[in-house]
């Protein structure tokens, strides 16, 4: 295996362990660990497939990253509400 195939199995490494941790409800989907695992996975995946130059996973990959980072935000987000809301009473 060669450089471009150890980063992209880290990357699907990542991947799947979040997953099967999510399947076997050792992580929660709105568990920061659950979602960076996505992040860092993702990116990580579509760093290889953009080394091994197969756009189709660039893409995929890329927009799993993407989406994942819109649900990190969105947890944050609640999570501050849920703490404001909880100090003002």
């Amino acid at each position: 295996m060669n450089t471009n195939d150890w980063i992209g199995f880290i990357g699907v490494s990542i991947l799947l362990i979040a997953f099967f941790l999510n399947i076997s409800n050792k992580l929660h989907k709105d568990s920061y660990t659950y979602i960076l695992m996505n992040i860092f996975g993702a990116g990580i995946a579509c760093l290889a497939s953009l080394l091994i130059n197969y756009l189709p996973f660039v893409v995929l990959e890329g927009c799993w990253t993407v989406v994942s980072t819109i649900a990190l935000i969105g947890v944050m987000r609640r999570k501050v509400i849920s703490s404001d809301s909880t100090t003002k009473e």
